[in-house]
């Protein structure tokens, strides 16, 4: 059996120590660790993570929702972790490894499991509908500008004034690659290429 951690946080100004450490102290073989969102389907280093295991593997992950933010998404996640035969070890959830039986052991974590996802999927929800509320009331006050853009040319970060720069370098050549290609290379989602595309007609 080989431990595999994954680590996720959703903005390059976060840190993964934290996840890392806590990982290391369960004594993982190995860990796949990104800056993704939870809501970006395109996370490298998970799908990497879900090739990676096999058979009586276990998978080590600080909280539920580093997997994924949505219901559904984690559960593909989890069924996909259970199809290639491997565990699921949440650390913020109990544990019922003490537990003989075995089919008695997966269906209380099975049950706690799907317990959080509903939890997790409320939060997400209550976040979203908060968020809509405000954008609302301060669209009704004349107030609301909207969000701006990460990756532009005048962007304060250096990261993402690079990202931009080389997004229009490679769409701008005399023969571009696919956008879903370049996206990938440069570590963004398609929608934020297509933003940038769009910009530059």
């Amino acid at each position: 059996m080989t431990k595999v951690g994954y680590a996720r946080v959703s903005t390059r100004e976060q840190n993964l120590d934290r996840q890392i450490d806590a990982l290391n102290r369960e004594h993982v073989s190995r860990i796949f660790a990104e800056k993704r969102s939870g809501k970006n389907t395109e996370r490298p280093e998970l799908h990497k993570m879900l090739d990676y295991i096999h058979d009586d593997d276990e998978v080590v992950v600080v909280a539920l929702d580093r997997l994924g933010r949505s219901a559904a998404d984690l559960t593909h996640i989890i069924n996909t972790i259970t199809q290639k035969g491997a565990t699921l070890d949440i650390l913020n959830l109990p544990s019922f490894k003490d537990v003989q039986d075995k089919n008695l052991r997966v269906m209380l974590t099975n049950l706690t499991m799907e317990i959080y996802k509903y939890i997790a999927q409320e939060e997400r929800e209550a976040i979203n509908e908060r968020q809509a509320e405000g954008i609302a009331a301060a669209r009704a006050r004349g107030a609301y500008v909207g969000k701006k853009p990460q990756y532009v040319p005048d962007s304060p970060d250096r990261h993402n004034r690079y990202i931009y720069e080389q997004a229009v370098k490679m769409l701008t050549e005399p023969k571009p690659r696919p956008k879903t290609q370049i996206a990938r290379t440069l570590g963004i989602s398609r929608t934020t290429l297509y933003k940038i595309s769009s910009s530059l007609t």
